[in-house]
């Protein structure tokens, strides 16, 4: 099992590249809102708190967040949880804004289900399988990037692919395509809606 994070930036010419320091480069307009910045498969952890330990220490080595990062995100998901019971379970924890340095997306499957308390529910849990971090700068950004996210996490198949990915590189590739295809979806939703 490889834990080693994926700090990736495009090219231009939709290639990716990590960059030297493994943190990617604003683009021109600012990176894209899912551009995915840590990448772990088969995370070995515990319990909820361990995620989040683990993604946001991996997301401060590569200065993605501030030092504040992760106690903030642990207090939001105790406040507001992000577990959903998705065709497969996911959850979705995420930060304020403030607490983010550079855009994008943390994204782990899990070596075995993890419980997590389920958004908008009454105390219950969600066993978890997959967890997708947005990090977003702009709260203008957030509801439109997390209207993709969860466009991806209701899409049994596509998550079914990522759980199936077997290192960190396959579930990056398989991560990058659906997210592309999401974008793409979207852009076409966009254009037909004011045409």
């Amino acid at each position: 099992m490889s834990t080693d994070p994926r700090h990736r930036a495009s090219d231009g010419a939709g290639a990716e590249h990590p960059s030297a320091d493994g943190v990617a480069p604003s683009a021109p307009g600012g990176p894209a809102p899912l551009a995915l910045s840590v990448v772990v498969a088969h995370l070995d952890v515990t319990d909820a708190e361990d995620v989040l330990r683990s993604l946001a220490g991996r997301l401060l080595d590569h200065g993605a967040v501030t030092l504040g990062f992760p106690e903030a995100l642990r207090a939001r998901e105790r406040r507001y949880p992000t577990g959903l019971p998705t065709p497969i379970p996911t959850a979705i924890p995420h930060a304020d804004p403030e607490h983010v340095l550079v855009p994008g997306l943390a994204l782990a499957t899990l070596a075995r289900p993890v419980p997590f308390g389920e958004m908008g529910g009454a105390g219950g849990s969600v066993e978890v399988q997959l967890v997708a971090m947005p990090l977003l700068t702009d709260a203008r950004e957030h509801l439109v990037a997390l209207q993709r996210l969860m466009a991806l996490l209701r899409d049994e198949a596509s998550v079914a692919a990522l759980l199936d990915a077997a290192d960190d590189d396959e579930l990056e590739a398989r991560a990058s395509l659906l997210l592309a295809q999401i974008a793409a979806d979207s852009r076409t939703d966009t254009r037909e809606g004011t045409a």
